[in-house]
Formats: structure tokens, sequence, C-alpha cells
């Protein structure tokens, strides 16, 4: 080979060289500009109809499903959802294993000190459930009466204040890790006196479960407690991409038709309340 067919060929390698170590970087970008960031949701999966697994094992509900309609199509943000208890929601934020809890969580000061709420996406009024002829009528007739209640709850909050305000004759609570679904079973069979939880729950699982021993009566109450997406502290970013998703849901009928689907009804929040 003379030395002009030498240096040609060795030009053609370095181009052909130069060509490929752009394409690899190219490659590289775009994987770099496809590559999201995993948000991991923490969620009990067993509060019907908010969250819960499916025939199939799915996990769905309306908490679930509004949070892969927020995600969906994202070009930034992955959703992972992860079933969990009630207690490890809070303590998985706290670690940073979750970046959202969601499972029909309420406002609370407490909460607010440490995490970050998004706009609410359902209301969910509290109500009192009894047994039928019991004579409980309000929250004037639980002194002495017993109840359950999962520990770290808004209900479990709710009372032990109710316990400091009539400590003459306080309410016996009994704390417990068990479901809203047994807590219930176990209040229609007379092991508990009552309960104060959420309607749209309630109702589910008395209709669900057919427990026809009970009977819901609505609370008087100054607002209506709404349902959050919570956001662990620090994710201010993830906080405004989840209120502006909140809100284009809100508007395109995306909310209404889901809680249509799986509330039987409109339990949206008022439209001011959403930021």
């Amino acid at each position: 080979m003379n030395l002009k067919k030498t240096l040609k060929y060795f030009s053609l390698a370095a181009v052909s060289v130069l060509a490929i170590g752009a394409l690899v970087a190219c490659s590289s970008s775009s994987e770099k500009k496809t590559e999201k960031t995993k948000v991991e949701v923490g969620t009990v999966g067993t509060t019907k109809p908010f969250s819960y697994e499916d025939k199939d094992g799915k996990l769905t509900g309306y908490d679930i499903e509004v949070l892969r309609a927020i995600f969906k199509d994202s070009d930034k943000y992955e959703v992972n959802f992860n079933k969990t208890k009630w207690a490890s929601i809070f303590s998985g934020l706290d670690s940073d294993r979750y970046q959202i809890g969601a499972n029909n969580i309420s406002y609370s000061e407490e909460r607010a000190n440490k995490y970050l709420y998004a706009s609410p996406y359902a209301k969910n009024p509290t109500v009192l459930v009894v047994r039928k002829g019991e004579g409980i009528k309000s929250l004037d007739d639980i002194g002495g009466k017993s109840t359950e209640v999962v520990q770290g709850t808004s209900t479990a909050q709710q009372l032990e204040d109710y316990n400091k305000e009539h400590s003459d004759n306080p309410t016996k609570i009994n704390y417990t890790d068990g479901t809203i679904q047994q807590i219930l079973a176990n209040l229609n069979d007379g092991r508990t006196d009552y309960k104060v939880f959420e309607r749209i729950t309630v109702e589910s699982i008395i209709k669900d479960q057919g427990l026809k021993n009970l009977e819901v009566i609505e609370l008087p109450s100054d607002q209506q407690p709404y349902v959050y997406p919570i956001i662990a502290s620090g994710q201010e970013d993830l906080q405004k991409f989840v209120n502006k998703r909140i809100k284009e849901l809100y508007e395109d009928g995306t909310l209404e038709k889901l809680s249509q689907e799986f509330f039987g009804g409109s339990y949206l929040p008022d439209a001011k309340d959403i930021k």
C-alpha cells in the first residue's frame, strides 16, 4: 500500500471513529433525557374504595387511580406503589423510602408540620357507626363505650382529645392493627360499641360485607374533611407537579369520573380549595 492510499485509509478510519463516537454520545444523551425519577408511594391497600386489591390481585382504588392519572405520560416522573402498614407509610416518608403517602389521608397539624400536603382530591365526611338499637345517637353518648382505632390516625387523635375533655367519663379506646373491615365486623358482632370513621369507606364496607346490624349517623362538622396525598419533606418540586396535575384532572373531569366509579357519587373538594 502506497503512502497516499495509507493516508486515505487512516483518514476514513478516523472519520468512522468520530462518527461512532458521535452516535454513542447522542445515544447516551438520549438515554439521559428519557431517564425518569422514580416516585415511590406508600399505601395500605386494604381500605376499599380508596386503596385495595381487585379480584386479580391488582392494586386499585380512588387514591391509586388518581395517582396513576397524575403521573401518566410524565416525562420526568415514574410512579411505583408499595403496600405497607399504616404507620409504615409515615416512617417511609421520614426515611425517604417513600416520596408520597396515599391512603384516605386527612389533614392534621402534626402531619402538616412534618410533611408537604398536596391539594385535596376528594372529600369524605366523618360519621358515627353504631349497632342498631344501642342508643348511641351522637358523640355525647360515647362516654363509657368502647371502640377500636389504629394508633396515629386522625380518629385516634380525635378520641384521645375527647378523653382529655371528658376525664370523668372517658370512652374506652382499644388500639389495634386490624383493618377497617375487621373493626366494623367486630362492631357488627357486638365486640365494641361504635366507630368514628369516614362515610365513603364505611358505607362501602357495610354494603360489601352485609353488616346488617350497623347504622351510620352523620356528625356535625364545621368543614368537610378532605382526602390528600402527602409528600415527603424537601420534595417541593414534586408537590408543585402534583398540585398542577390535580387541578388539571379536576378541570378536565377525570376526578369526577373516578369519584363516580369508586364512590358511586360526586365527592370532590370545592374548586376554591384546589391550588
